[in-house]
């Protein structure tokens, strides 16, 4: 049988390649053949002659092999024809050349039902995986952060100022603004409806307990958020995408150690103090729209407000802050270690932070508002 097997030999006859084939081309030799054959190297030879007048049996098979090395060598410039080819051989031949039209293939539609499952369960999935990843990030960041309330001298006081001025300070002009224009809203849209009940007055209670316990903590994280916690993620990102923190490990330390830490503490404090200004500023906004709408004066506005609105209002808003500010450093330092290889990813993973902060922000707060309704806070 090794006699028989499909054999190939090539010779140069001046400016002529002469390729000899010889044995049984068939299926089961299909694939060597056609790389032998693509092994072949006209050189400067502007002729192939490919003479198969000793193969002694060939299938459909093996002939399309044949017929698409003649079809490569053409394409490179060579003249290739066969030669010496029995009558049925070369019907063969002219049959495979006959349907050698290019077809569109198409790919097969999928029900767009299918598909809609089949992307929800993608998604699903996907979340939980990142779901459980952000829980082994929480896991290692508590560890770190234990360890270093043992050895508080391990903590960088230095990035811990500069990410306190990044995450707080920085951000209390925009804080300031957003909060008094919700307060002055509040307070106009709120004097406009209880207008028509002779009910002027309840507007200080509702400044005064929506921006206490809800509007003012809300907005600052959903600033702080956007603001904050997608630099965090930009950041750690790009350190990730120039190795730099492959090359912290190198020398021994621990990227959660210095990279999150600072932050996560930076934003904790800053957070509650940028909620008691975010309250003074929405409260301002509010009781001064209702001193231009209502003529409800600075004096009566303080004294209705003491009145009407409880401390624990006050303490609710303040307690939500550092929880909020562990989500946004917890979830916007996440994504900058998912962070991989381009600038493209950079800005992936950041969009992902701001959106997935927001979201637990929301999520929290709502939890946060049945627990308290619960206890009768």
């Amino acid at each position: 049988m090794a006699a028989l097997a499909g054999r190939i030999k090539s010779e140069r006859d001046g400016a002529r390649l002469v390729v000899s084939l010889g044995g049984r081309w068939g299926i089961d030799e299909a694939d060597r053949l056609d790389g032998e054959l693509r092994r072949l190297a006209p050189g400067p030879a502007k002729a192939v002659s490919i003479d198969i007048a000793g193969v002694e049996a060939l299938d459909t098979a093996a002939a399309l092999v044949l017929y698409r090395a003649r079809k490569r060598l053409r394409a490179d410039g060579h003249a290739a024809e066969f030669a010496r080819a029995r009558p049925e051989l070369s019907a063969l031949l002219d049959l495979i050349e006959a349907n050698d039209a290019p077809v569109e293939c198409r790919a097969p539609r999928e029900p767009p039902l299918r598909a809609i499952v089949a992307h929800v369960g993608r998604a699903t999935i996907e979340a939980l995986d990142n779901g459980l990843k952000m829980l082994s990030f929480f896991g290692l960041t508590m560890t770190t952060l234990a360890r270093a309330a043992i050895r508080p001298w391990r903590i960088r006081g230095t990035a811990l100022v500069g990410h306190m001025e990044q995450a707080g300070l920085d951000a209390v002009p925009i804080v300031a603004l957003i909060s008094f224009l919700i307060g002055v809203v509040l307070a106009y849209q709120g004097a406009d409806q209880l207008a028509k009940f002779g009910a002027e007055i309840f507007v200080v209670n509702l400044v005064g307990i929506s921006v206490l316990r809800e509007i003012g903590i809300l907005l600052t994280a959903i600033v702080i958020a956007g603001r904050s916690g997608s630099a965090f993620t930009a950041a750690i990102g790009s350190m990730k995408v120039r190795e730099e923190i492959d090359a912290m490990r190198t020398l021994g330390l621990d990227p959660i150690e210095v990279l999150v830490l600072p932050r996560l503490l930076a934003l904790i404090v800053t957070l509650p103090l940028l909620a008691f200004f975010a309250d003074a500023m929405g409260l301002l906004g509010g009781g001064l729209m209702a001193w231009i709408s209502l003529g409800i004066g600075p004096a009566q506005f303080i004294e209705r407000l003491g009145d009407a609105v409880p401390m624990w209002s006050f303490w609710v808003g303040i307690i939500k802050a550092p929880v909020f500010a562990f989500l946004i450093a917890m979830v916007g330092c996440y994504e900058g270690f998912q962070v991989s290889g381009s600038a493209e990813s950079v800005g992936r993973h950041t969009t992902k932070a701001v959106v997935e902060a927001i979201f637990l922000v929301i999520v929290v707060d709502a939890a946060f508002s049945i627990l308290f309704a619960y206890l009768g806070v």
